[in-house]
């Protein structure tokens, strides 16, 4: 940043002119000739003389005679050299040129002193950053490559040498387009003059597919960025070219394994038409099981609508899983593919047992649904239930769990899974928008309670009286979908686990679900 002694206006030409001398190496300044007055000076005119006190660096530019200037002549002659001691007792020498010029009627002295190659201290500050130059150019981790205005390689590191496999007077001198495909050194041509005419800078990863050839032939796919600087020599291009074959290979790894993904869905999916194909040539069976012509005719008439309430939920997880699947195209993404797999491999499973058991209804009351017991978490297993259901959360709903006591159960996790799944759809689908439905468990030695809670439409009693009834439904609910299975597989899953369900509900206040488990010592969880 410069150093100004004295406030400058904006409109000045004379800070103009300073910020043009800026860029020159050394002492910089300018002085009023009239009065003698120093104006402005650089940062590293202060360093070199050793103050910044103004006072003082007027006395010194006064003892060594500097920025005195003939009015009216323009450049004094040839540079001189010069010596000064500065306020740190510093001898110094360099070559000393001043111009003056006249502005608003004063006559200025605008001068410099570059210090010579001869003295030391700076030659070992310019060996120093020619170091630092040396070590960030040819010991990059990229390729770096400079071209003139033409297309002329100027300058090359090693690492761009070693990536398109060419000497360092190889390159030099040749045109960029040497390193381009030939199919694209028509376009390339136009490219440059175009970056020439209006340079500006261009950063990695703006999605372009370009490609490099080495000096054998042979192409690979990078990124380029591209910037530009000017000097007295001309205006030159610096290209960073970066080698992404192993990315191309990792993205093209995950395009196969999208693939593989969208063929296990459908695979999945024409199981599922299957199974619903099957079900369809099984209803005579259903119709034997169910033992009444009016169950049979109901059964056929809602079937539809059952298929949406029972499978919207694991549809939804498949569905959402496999756009999700989509989004993870990184190879770091797998464990988070992994995941959403095996979420969509799960649901599909679920489903698969939800039709097996609708196309055996019947058949829970002969007692030929299977009971797995095996000791599992409780909060997990309702946990990833909500989780499942998130998509079928109406505007504002908010579900809300609470956990009392040991979470490890006894009980069969998948029909505890279905009877979650079915309660909470229930309270979703029959509360409005913004509604809280909580859910309660309570575990202690020789119990455990489940209670689904909502403040929905409610139910009267005369319908709370039939609500476990197959194919049973409230008076209230005939526009909302449903078939009326769902709380008579609860209710026969509840029985088929040791356990007890109730219901209380008023119209326009809400509905409680209570299911009590009994549970022996054996088998409780300890």
């Amino acid at each position: 940043m410069n150093f100004s002694i004295h406030d400058l206006d904006v409109n000045f030409q004379l800070s103009v002119f300073a910020a043009v001398l800026e860029r020159e190496p050394g002492l910089v300044a300018v002085r009023e000739l009239g009065s003698g007055q120093l104006l402005y000076i650089n940062e590293t005119g202060i360093k070199m003389l050793g103050t910044e006190d103004h006072a003082a660096l007027q006395a010194l530019l006064d003892k060594h005679g500097l920025g005195i200037c003939t009015p009216g002549t323009g450049k004094n002659g040839l540079s001189k050299e010069r010596q000064w001691t500065n306020l740190a007792g510093e001898t110094f020498s360099g070559l000393y040129d001043d111009i003056s010029f006249r502005h608003a009627g004063k006559d200025y002295c605008a001068f410099r002193i570059t210090v010579m190659p001869s003295d030391n201290r700076h030659q070992q500050q310019l060996n120093k950053e020619l170091e630092r130059f040396s070590a960030l150019f040819d010991f990059a981790s990229i390729g770096i490559l400079v071209t003139n205005k033409e297309g002329e390689i100027v300058l090359v590191n090693d690492f761009a040498l070693n990536q398109f496999g060419y000497q360092r007077q190889e390159l030099t001198g040749q045109k960029v387009e040497v390193l381009i495909p030939a199919r694209a050194h028509h376009r390339h041509v136009g490219h440059r003059e175009r970056f020439n005419n209006h340079p500006q800078n261009r950063p990695m990863g703006i999605g372009l597919d370009l490609f490099a050839v080495r000096k054998d032939g042979s192409e690979f796919p990078v990124e380029i960025s591209l910037s530009h600087y000017q000097n007295e020599e001309g205006a030159f291009v610096i290209a960073y070219v970066n080698n992404i074959t192993e990315r191309k290979k990792a993205e093209e790894k995950v395009e196969r394994l999208n693939d593989e993904l969208e063929q296990m869905v459908e695979d999945r999916t024409v199981q599922l038409r299957k199974a619903l194909e099957d079900l369809e040539l099984s209803k005579e069976e259903l119709t034997l099981a169910l033992g009444k012509e009016k169950e049979l005719n109901e059964l056929k008439t809602r079937f539809v609508s059952m298929a949406s309430h029972e499978f919207r939920t694991p549809l939804s997880t498949i569905l959402s899983s496999a756009f999700l699947v989509k989004q993870y195209a990184a190879e770091a993404d797998q464990p988070k593919r992994n995941k959403h797999i095996q979420r969509i491999v799960t649901s599909v499973n679920l489903l698969t047992d939800i039709l097996n058991d609708f196309l055996s209804v019947g058949r829970i009351e002969e007692g030929k649904i299977q009971v797995r017991l095996s000791n599992f978490d409780i909060a997990d297993n309702i946990n990833t239930v909500i989780q499942e259901m998130h998509g079928m959360i109406r505007e504002g709903q908010e579900i809300s769990y609470f956990h009392t006591g040991p979470p490890q159960v006894l009980l069969d996790p998948s029909l505890m899974k279905h009877i979650i799944m079915n309660l909470l759809g229930n309270a979703i689908k029959f509360s409005g928008p913004g509604a809280t439905i909580a859910i309660y468990t309570k575990k202690d030695l020789h119990s455990f309670q489940l209670q689904v809670k909502d403040n929905g439409i409610g139910m009267s009693q005369e319908d709370q009286q039939h609500l476990f009834e197959r194919f049973y439904r409230g008076a209230n609910v005939s526009n909302i979908q449903g078939t009326g299975l769902g709380l008579h597989i609860v209710s026969k899953y509840s029985e088929l686990m040791n356990g007890r369900i109730s219901c209380e509900s008023e119209l326009g206040v809400g509905t409680t679900f209570t299911i009590d488990f009994s549970l022996n010592n054996e088998t409780a969880g300890y």
